[in-house]
């Protein structure tokens, strides 16, 4: 099944441009990695201090990889000092499924 991914970080108005450009690097980094279908941080509309990322990944074992690179380590590592606090994060497996029309 696929895995998706979604995670936070709260930016501190001393930190945001750098917490920022640091997220849209990691996410442009792990795009080129085997295994990722899609990796993107967005704004929180209602909160846009909370950046808010959504991975897709072509299972677990391309997830691992992901984490286990030393840039991921220290992404995380760099973020949770930039940030007002936490990066929470949840894994699901999922299957695609069509809507009727």
């Amino acid at each position: 099944p696929m895995i998706i991914v979604t995670g936070s970080v709260r930016a501190r108005p001393d930190t945001e441009a750098e917490l920022v450009a640091l997220c849209r690097e990691h996410s442009a980094r792990s795009r080129a990695e085997e295994g990722c279908i899609a990796h993107n941080v967005h704004r929180d509309c209602d909160d846009p201090a909370l950046l808010v990322f959504v991975e897709y990944w072509r299972g677990m074992a391309a997830l691992n990889a992901h984490f286990a690179l030393k840039e991921s380590r220290e992404f995380v590592k760099v973020a949770r000092r930039l940030s007002a606090g936490g990066t929470p994060m949840r894994i699901f497996e999922a299957a695609e499924v069509k809507a009727e029309a």
